[in-house]
């Protein structure tokens, strides 16, 4: 992946979506479970996409072109409570506009913390992927911080409070760099 272009596009309307047909693979979960971290994980580059302490920076859709075969498209963060109730159904709104219009999402992967219990805000936001009716997948983060013994039941446990029984879950660590192959072969088969 060597030919990585950085899009960003303030909290806009589909008109400054961009253009073309390429597969999206859309990044949703909670301010700080570390979508960014994700995609410079995945992307095996350093500060592409922009990591901070604090919750609730990510306040534009982003676009990162991966050699023009697919985007990766990460949403602002939801459950900030330090955002102003304006900002946040501003961000609500341009989150389920894109989810509920944009034709070319292929895959929607729903970031989790994997030491704690999906929030309240993490179970609307399941249950609204799973009415889209489009491929997701659901990936438990920051899985180095727990013991490596420990990293499969947690990953049952996430799976069992959701009622996963038919869709991938898995567990993924951008500090180990750990799990990302497992997670480029489910990204391949269902966007192959």
């Amino acid at each position: 992946m060597s030919k990585i272009r950085n899009l960003k596009y303030q909290l806009c309307g589909p008109k400054q979506y961009p253009k073309g047909d390429l597969p999206e693979i859309v990044l949703v979960g909670k301010s700080n479970v570390g979508k960014s971290s994700f995609i410079n994980t995945m992307l095996n580059r350093k500060n592409l996409a922009r990591t901070s302490n604090t919750p609730g920076k990510t306040r534009q859709i982003n676009f990162y072109n991966v050699d023009d075969l697919f985007y990766f498209v990460d949403l602002p963060g939801y459950g900030f409570s330090k955002m102003s109730k304006e900002e946040k159904v501003t961000s609500g709104k341009y989150i389920e506009a894109y989810l509920e219009n944009r034709q070319n999402i292929a895959l929607i992967v729903h970031l989790l913390d994997i030491r704690h219990n999906p929030t309240q805000d993490d179970l609307l936001m399941y249950d609204y992927i799973l009415k889209t009716n489009l491929p997701f997948m659901v990936i438990t983060n920051k899985a180095d911080k727990i013991a490596v013994t420990k990293v499969e039941g947690e990953v049952k446990r996430i799976k069992q409070i959701l009622g996963i029984s038919y869709s991938t879950i898995l567990p993924f660590s951008a500090e180990r760099k750990i799990y990302t192959e497992k997670i480029w072969e489910e990204i391949d088969k269902l966007i192959g």
